[in-house]
């Protein structure tokens, strides 16, 4: 017995020795991974300067970077877990500020590649919807955001601890936290004819994400954030098959659903897509009803 016993003892010891080896050696992996450069090229993109491109830009920001950057674009506490914390940054030309430091390929970097001035991936960072910004579309984006009014507030750089590097380097947070490796960063966007059409609806639905929560085929999914739900089928196979047009936009306007039922903006960010203009809502609904009718997948 006492044999089986040290036998026992010394098996368990070494499973958690191989256990720590494993751990250890996944978040040298996720330190890694965080630590990776991205070499990218330099992209001429015009930034105007007239009124009239800068107020699309503010368009653009509204509806796309306000709900994590806040309304004045100050940045602040973003992700909080007791693995690691990760900051909106501060876009504004204030203390701390990004608009203190970038220049114009910075911006474009960020923005259309998500990785900094240094070469590194930005993290929770939605640059594969924002690689689809066209040319002219993604200029006006940086000739507001570098017209911003300085907002002094210092945001802290990412920070994961061991657990959170581990958990990296296992892959469980790759898709929400390391966005710029699943970006083809040699292609560039296709610029659609801005109209109430379904090329135009299928731009506004890639800018904006709908994937990243909805799933690859719209037809239902859910968001890399542990705390997400489940995201509704898009597609005619799901609710939306029954909408009217004005249901989706009072829908977006509103976050209240045809049948009444209140959208939680915290899972379907309504508050800030309430600023698409009716020709872009009515686009994004031409481009929905006109997908496949599928079945509601569950994630």
């Amino acid at each position: 017995m006492k044999k089986f016993l040290k036998w026992f003892g010394i098996s368990v010891g070494g499973l958690f020795a191989l256990i720590a080896i494993v751990f250890f050696v996944m978040a040298l992996k996720g330190s890694a991974s965080l630590s990776r450069k991205f070499d990218i090229s330099d992209e001429q993109i015009p930034i105007p300067t007239d009124a009239e491109s800068i107020a699309r830009g503010e368009h653009w920001v509204k509806a796309e970077c306000i709900g994590c950057h806040g309304d004045d674009l100050s940045g602040g506490p973003f992700v909080e877990f007791p693995f690691g914390y990760i900051d909106a940054k501060n876009l504004t030309p204030g203390k701390g500020g990004a608009g203190t430091e970038f220049i114009d390929q910075d911006w474009v970097r960020a923005i259309r590649h998500g990785v900094n001035p240094e070469g590194h991936g930005l993290l929770v960072m939605p640059a594969t919807a924002f690689w689809y910004f066209n040319d002219e579309d993604l200029g006006a984006i940086i000739a507001y955001l570098k017209s911003l009014p300085p907002v002094d507030k210092e945001t802290r750089e990412p920070n994961f601890n061991l657990l959170g590097k581990a958990l990296i380097g296992f892959g469980m947070l790759d898709k929400g936290v390391l966005i710029a490796k699943y970006i083809d960063h040699e292609t560039r966007p296709v610029a659609p004819s801005a109209l109430v059409s379904i090329d135009y609806g299928n731009y506004l639905v890639n800018v904006s994400g709908c994937v990243d929560c909805h799933g690859p085929t719209l037809a239902g999914g859910k968001s890399a954030d542990p705390t997400a739900k489940a995201a509704p089928n898009l597609t005619p196979g799901g609710e939306l098959g029954i909408w009217k047009e004005e249901d989706f936009i009072k829908a977006l306007r509103t976050g209240v659903t045809s049948t009444g039922r209140q959208l939680d903006p915290a899972q379907m960010p309504w508050e800030h897509y309430k600023y698409f203009s009716d020709d872009e809502m009515k686009a994004i609904f031409l481009y929905l009803q006109s997908l496949p009718k599928l079945e509601t997948i569950a994630p």
